[in-house]
């Protein structure tokens, strides 16, 4: 009987390995799931406001830190290289813009009209793939 546990203990071993990495797996694909859905929304959210806030400098600029911030935090989650890297980008993109006064509030909005349009364009490819 002793002979049949030694074996067993290997085996068991072997299998809670495997169970694990497949686990590993499922909570990476969940992890990327979610960020597929939440960073497109962020971004989509931020170009509502921005369009509200051409008059509103100081609110602009915190806009625009508030979405940096989140999107770091799906940066941080995000399974995908691609997708990680492209949300890192677009935040530091958000966060070195600097709003002062309502021409730097238009200049603004153009920006991170274009820069967003890209990153949706790379979220989609990596999202997709």
């Amino acid at each position: 009987m002793r002979h049949l546990k030694s074996r067993f203990l290997p085996l068991a071993a072997f299998a809670v390995c495997i169970f694990a990495a497949g686990c590993g797996e499922v909570n990476n694909t969940i992890d990327q799931a979610q960020a597929c859905l939440e960073a497109p929304k962020i971004v989509t959210d931020l170009g509502a406001q921005i369009t509200k806030l051409t008059d509103d400098p100081q609110a602009m600029d915190k806009a625009l830190d508030d979405a940096a911030t989140k999107l770091n935090d799906v940066a941080d989650s995000a399974a995908n290289t691609t997708l990680k890297e492209a949300t890192n980008d677009l935040a530091a993109t958000l966060s070195g813009i600097s709003v002062n006064n309502v021409n730097d509030a238009v200049d603004a909005a153009q920006k991170v009209g274009t820069d967003s349009a890209a990153y949706l364009e790379k979220v989609a490819k990596a999202c997709t793939g």
